[in-house]
């Protein structure tokens, strides 16, 4: 990929939506932007999108303010898709296919969590293998029989599409991400800059140990 040339990472955020899975890949792309910077500006850069106007509620009560909508819809070419509870985003038709044919037009489609349910419902992951939160990983495998589902990693990178589990995952994939589009010594000092300990091994700590907390169900009132 020509690096000379901005590079763009269009983020859905919805109700719900995880902090760090949105947070931690929006910080190292931009942190890496900004390592990458010309007098031309970031080589880099992340805008959000959202269903509606409205500020996003996330999950733990943080609000976001998107920057576009998708009736906007803007040009960008990663597309990445955090977790958080779903439910309701899976059940929402206009930002299934709105994910859907954004997916097709993207170099790549990366998603951290239980983004990996909303990129399963648009049939992208039909066929091929796929990560999740451990915790959710049963029932992605449950409800998209087939998607083959992988637990001994962390990420998977499938091509055009990247796959990551929770949180720290989803910032080690990020990592992997820069790595492959800007290179390993952008990878390397974004990783630094955030003084961030990067797991470059897809393998290291799967499962419970390297996890996070679940994704798919709202918080008990209890």
């Amino acid at each position: 990929m020509d690096t000379t040339a901005p590079l763009t990472f269009g983020m859905f955020v919805f109700d719900e939506v995880e902090v760090l899975d949105m947070g931690g890949p929006f910080e190292v792309f931009s942190t890496a932007g900004r390592l990458a910077r010309t007098e031309d500006g970031p080589l880099l850069r992340v805008l959000t999108v959202a269903a509606a106007d409205r500020p996003v509620r996330c999950r733990g009560g943080l609000k976001v303010v998107a920057d576009h909508t998708l009736d906007e819809d803007p040009p960008f070419d990663v597309l990445v898709i955090p977790g958080g509870v779903t439910a309701a985003v899976e059940a929402d038709a206009n930002v299934i296919d709105w994910l859907a044919r954004r997916r097709q037009t993207s170099v790549l489609t990366f998603t951290i969590c239980t983004g990996a349910f909303l990129l399963a419902s648009t049939g992208a992951l039909d066929g091929r293998p796929a990560t999740t939160h451990w915790e959710d990983q049963e029932e992605l495998a449950r409800r998209w029989p087939a998607v083959r589902v992988r637990t001994d990693v962390r990420w998977i990178d499938d091509g055009d599409i990247v796959t990551s589990a929770g949180i720290s995952a989803g910032i080690d994939a990020s990592l992997h991400i820069v790595r492959r589009l800007a290179g390993e010594r952008l990878a390397r000092r974004t990783a630094t800059q955030m003084e961030y300990t990067w797991a470059a091994d897809p393998a290291a700590q799967a499962g419970p140990s390297g996890g996070s907390p679940p994704r798919r169900s709202a918080p008990s009132n209890n």
